[in-house]
């Protein structure tokens, strides 16, 4: 069985992290769409997602003997969230 270098895991790993933010974000912005104040509505999601990203990664640094927490999966589930504001504002404006 090939061995994969360090790196080329640690890459795929903050994709992946990456790719999860932004669908998980993608999918509350969708559900909130058609709110009143979709300013106040996209903030209050940003924050929560961003909180539990923190949240999960502290989780697994302090609870688990397996896993570490890690500040660049928090720098790249932001870069997720933040893609996902761009998706939404590009392809689902509000009509």
């Amino acid at each position: 069985m090939p061995k994969l270098e360090v790196t080329q895991v640690q890459i795929s790993d903050k994709l992946v992290h990456i790719s999860a933010y932004c669908l998980l974000t993608l999918n509350w912005l969708l559900a909130y769409k058609f709110k009143a104040n979709k300013l106040k509505f996209s903030l209050l999601i940003l924050l929560f997602v961003f909180i539990y990203g923190i949240v999960i990664e502290v989780l697994q640094g302090t609870i688990t003997n397996y896993r570490q927490a890690d500040l660049l999966d928090v720098l790249a589930n932001f870069i997720g969230i933040g893609l996902s504001f761009i998706f939404f504002s590009l392809f689902f404006k509000r009509k």
